[in-house]
């Protein structure tokens, strides 16, 4: 019976090599795949947008989106909060 569990655990052991093997190599080939292409020139639109992160309090102007009503990015793991300006 211990011929029969050695084998076992070899196998197993084998099958994870492998596993780990291809997971490897999966990560080291997206590591070298090319970024990807920047939007065509004049497709990104002139907004004025701004937001604040409730936790730390940084504030973000945004002057260029690709659509007119962008989602608000994110700072500290949150979602920011859009601020009304003050004089426009």
């Amino acid at each position: 019976m211990s011929a029969f569990s050695t084998v076992l655990w070899v196998g197993a052991g084998v099958v994870f090599a492998v596993l780990l093997w291809k997971t490897g190599i999966m990560m080291l080939r997206s590591m070298t795949s090319m970024p990807p292409e920047p939007p065509p020139t004049g497709e990104l639109r002139k907004v004025n947008r701004r937001y604040r992160c409730d936790v730390c309090g940084v504030e973000l102007r945004l002057t260029m989106a690709p659509d007119e009503d962008p989602p608000p990015p994110r700072h500290c793991l949150e979602d920011m909060t859009e601020v009304a300006p003050l004089y426009d």
